[in-house]
């Protein structure tokens, strides 16, 4: 705790939840606690990275933004966890379908997360570490998306670094992996690391193998499924 505020977050102990949706874009947690939350205080505009906590259902939660790609949800899921005490980060973003059975508008959640990234070295362990999310995080989202009546796919994304990326997604459409994004496998090790837990749940904004996608502004407020599903897992968290 003395070492907040941090560079990237001005907000002051306590002023998180335990548990904090983050989406990818920081107008994205505006929406989120404006539409969804009561009793919402934002507790940071550092570099514009929004953050709001409020109240859901009587329970307190937090959602904030975390920027495009592993390196900036890995600065912030780490403050969060390490600085902030907050236990559980549930990431509610977008992603690229690879599978022919994944269409626009699906919600899928992320099992695991392949990592094309040199993210995983920093930790220097031999071999390959295998990003995954919480079982129970995993477990109480499946559960919430059957009372609400939302059919999810559950199972292995991949991670990767460059957003205009030249290399292929065959290799990783014929191991089975759903869809492309570009946080979930560091906010995973991040949480491994901190002995906390972390959950990715996602909307299917656009197809890398057909000519669909999602307009910016439907990206913004047009995930109320996902966003629900994220919530009700919250409560359970």
């Amino acid at each position: 705790m003395a070492k907040i505020p941090t560079p990237h977050i001005e907000a002051k102990a306590g002023d998180f939840a335990k548990t904090v949706l983050m989406p990818g874009d920081p107008l994205r947690a505006k929406f989120i606690a404006e539409t969804y939350l009561e009793q919402t205080r934002c507790v940071n505009q550092v570099r514009g990275m929004l953050a709001y906590t409020g109240m859901y259902k009587g329970k307190e939660l937090s959602v904030m933004g975390s920027g495009m790609g592993m390196p900036s949800i890995g600065i912030y899921s780490y403050e969060l966890f390490h600085f902030y005490d907050v236990d559980n980060i549930i990431r509610v973003g977008s992603a690229g379908a690879i599978q022919d059975d994944v269409n626009v508008m699906d919600v899928v959640i992320g099992m695991g997360a392949c990592v094309v990234s040199d993210f995983p070295d920093q930790f220097g362990c031999p071999g390959h570490l295998a990003p995954i999310a919480d079982y129970h995080l995993l477990h109480h989202a499946v559960e919430s998306a059957k009372e609400l009546g939302t059919e999810v796919k559950v199972g292995n994304i991949l991670s990767e670094d460059a957003f205009y990326s030249e290399r292929s997604k065959d290799c990783f459409k014929k191991m089975g992996v759903l869809a492309v994004e570009m946080e979930s496998g560091a906010l995973y090790l991040n949480a491994a690391r901190a002995g906390k837990r972390a959950l990715c749940i996602l909307t299917i904004s656009d197809h890398l193998y057909r000519s669909e996608e999602l307009t910016s502004k439907q990206r913004q407020e047009g995930f109320g499924t996902m966003i629900e599903v994220a919530l009700e897992t919250a409560l359970r968290a």
